[in-house]
C-alpha cells in the first residue's frame, strides 16, 4: 500500500535531478529488432487496466452530507442531524483566482440562505453587499412635501379679474403725472384716459372735478389720482350695490334670466340655485332655452348638483309654453323659487325679442306680479356693447337687476361703472370664474379699489 501511494503522490519539493556523469560509451552497431521483439515492445506500450485486490465495504462509510462539504464532515454534524433538512447546502467550492475574489455563485447562495431565514418584514429593506469600490444608489427618490397653493380671498380673485383694466389705467396715469403739476391740459388728458377705460363720461368728469378741487396747481402723483378715483367710483356704485330681494309670500318667486348668447346665463342660474337650495329653499329650474340641446342638458346637470327640481321639454318647443308648465308645477310642488332660463338673443333681432315678450306676458297671466325678478347677465369682456344690451333688454323684458360675469384677466370692468351711472339698475352679483363658489354679492368699495389698483385696508 505504501509503495502504491509513493507511486501516485509525491511529497515535498521535487528532487533536483543530478547531472549524470557521462561515461565513455561504445557505440554498438545498429541491429534491427526481430518481429517477435517488436511485437513485445508494442504490447508493453499499450495501456492495461490495473486490477488490485482492494476491500469493498458493503455500505459507503462516508455520509452524503460529508461528501458535499469541501473540508470533510463538521464537528457538530451529529448534533444537528435532526435539522439536516433545514440547513441550506451551499454549492461546491469554486477555485478562486490569484486575486482572491470570492466566486459570484457563493455570494448569491449565501444571500439566498440569509433571506430564507430572515423575517419577511426585514427583508424588504435589505441592500446587497457589493465588493469594495462599489456603492449602491438610492432606490427611492426623496419625498418632497407638496404644499397646496393658498386659496385666494374674494378680493384677490376680484383684483385678478380686473387686472387688465387696473394695470392699463394706473400705468397710464402714473406716466401722465410724472413730474407735472395739475393744470387744465393734464386734466383733459386724464379725462380721456378714464373714458377709454370704459368708466363713462359722467364718472370721468366726477373724478377730474374732485381732483381739480383738491390738487389744482400742485404736484400730483399717480397714488393721489388712484385714491380719488377709487373714492368717486365707490360713490357711483354704492347706490346700486343691493341684495336680491325674494318675496317668499309669493310661492313660487319667479326669476327670469335673460341676456345675449355667451354671457353665462345657464351657469349663473346653477350658481344661484346652489346658494338658494343650500339655505334650505325648495328650488325648481326650467330649461327655457329650447333652441340648444346643450343648454337643456347643462341645466339638468346643475339641477342634479343642487338638489333642485327640473323641468324641460323637447328641442325647438315653444318657450312660453314651457314657462307656463313650469309655473304650474312649481305651484303644485310648493317650490319657493322658480328660475327660468331663456335662449340667448341678440338685442338687434326684433323677432327673437318679441318671443321674450311673449314669455313675460304668459307668466303675467298666471300671476300679475310674475316674473317677480328679471335678471340680465352681462359679459365683462364686451365693453361698450354691454351698455346697448342693457337698454334694449330693459325695454323688452323689464330688467330689474344685473349680474356681471366673466371677470377674468381679459375683463373690461370699467363698463359696469358707466352702466350704473346711466341706468341706476341694481347690481346683485359678480362672477369671477366657472366654479360654484365664484359668484359673490356685489360690493361697491371692493370693486372700486380693484379698478384703482389699491390694496384694501385691513378690517
Amino acid at each position: 500500500m505504501v509503495s502504491f501511494i509513493k507511486r501516485v503522490f509525491t511529497f515535498g519539493d521535487k528532487p533536483v535531478e543530478k547531472p549524470v556523469e557521462e561515461k565513455p560509451s561504445v557505440i554498438a552497431p545498429e541491429v534491427a529488432p526481430t518481429e517477435s521483439e517488436a511485437a513485445a515492445v508494442q504490447a508493453e506500450l499499450e495501456p492495461k487496466p490495473r486490477e488490485e485486490d482492494l476491500p469493498v465495504a458493503p455500505v459507503d462509510p462516508v455520509a452524503p452530507a460529508e461528501m458535499e462539504t469541501a473540508g470533510g464532515p463538521s464537528s457538530d454534524l451529529a448534533d444537528e442531524a435532526d435539522e439536516a433538512d433545514e440547513v441550506a447546502v451551499l454549492p461546491g467550492v469554486e477555485e478562486t483566482s490569484d486575486l482572491g475574489v470570492v466566486p459570484l455563485s457563493l455570494l448569491e447562495a449565501e444571500a439566498a440562505a440569509e433571506t430564507d431565514n430572515a423575517d419577511p418584514s426585514e427583508t424588504a429593506d435589505l441592500i446587497p453587499v457589493l465588493p469594495k469600490g462599489f456603492s449602491t444608489s438610492k432606490s427611492e427618490p426623496d419625498i418632497v412635501a407638496v404644499v397646496p397653493p393658498a386659496k385666494l380671498t374674494w378680493f384677490q380673485r376680484l383684483r385678478a379679474g380686473l387686472a387688465r383694466t387696473s394695470s392699463q389705467l394706473t400705468g397710464q396715469i402714473a406716466a401722465l403725472f410724472t413730474k407735472r403739476k395739475l393744470d387744465d391740459e393734464t386734466l383733459e388728458d386724464l379725462e380721456d384716459l378714464l373714458i377709454q377705460a370704459d368708466l363713462g363720461v359722467e364718472t370721468a368728469m366726477r373724478i377730474t372735478g374732485t381732483l381739480s378741487a383738491e390738487r389744482y396747481g400742485k404736484d400730483v402723483t399717480g397714488e393721489d389720482v388712484s385714491r380719488i378715483m377709487s373714492a368717486e367710483i365707490t360713490k357711483v356704485l354704492s347706490p346700486v350695490a343691493k341684495p336680491l330681494q325674494l318675496d317668499l309670500n309669493h310661492k313660487p318667486h319667479v326669476i327670469l334670466v335673460v341676456g345675449v348668447n355667451g354671457t353665462g346665463k345657464t351657469t349663473t342660474i346653477g350658481k344661484l340655485a346652489a346658494k338658494l337650495s343650500g339655505s334650505g329653499l325648495k328650488v325648481m329650474l326650467a330649461a327655457g332655452d329650447t333652441f340648444r340641446a346643450a343648454a337643456i342638458e347643462q341645466l339638468k346637470i346643475w339641477a342634479d348638483r343642487t338638489n333642485s327640481e327640473f323641468i324641460g321639454t323637447k328641442l325647438g318647443a315653444d318657450a312660453a309654453g314651457l314657462a307656463y308648465d313650469a309655473y304650474v308645477q312649481a305651484k303644485e310642488k310648493k317650490s319657493d323659487v322658480l328660475i327660468i332660463d331663456t335662449a340667448g338673443r341678440l338685442q338687434n333681432k326684433a323677432e327673437l325679442m318679441a318671443e321674450l315678450e311673449k314669455i313675460v306676458r304668459v307668466l303675467g297671466k298666471l300671476d300679475p306680479d310674475a316674473p317677480h325678478t328679471v335678471l340680465q347677465t352681462l359679459d365683462a369682456t364686451t365693453g361698450q356693447n354691454a351698455m346697448n344690451q342693457v337698454e334694449i333688454f330693459r325695454n323688452v323684458a323689464g330688467v330689474s337687476g344685473l349680474i356681471m360675469t366673466k371677470l377674468d384677466g381679459t375683463a373690461r370692468g370699467g363698463i359696469l361703472v358707466a352702466i350704473a351711472a346711466k341706468h341706476r339698475l341694481p347690481v346683485y352679483f359678480i362672477g369671477v370664474g366657472e366654479g360654484i363658489d365664484d359668484l359673490e354679492p356685489f360690493e361697491a368699495k371692493d370693486f372700486a379699489e380693484a379698478i384703482a389698483g389699491l390694496t384694501p385696508a385691513p378690517h
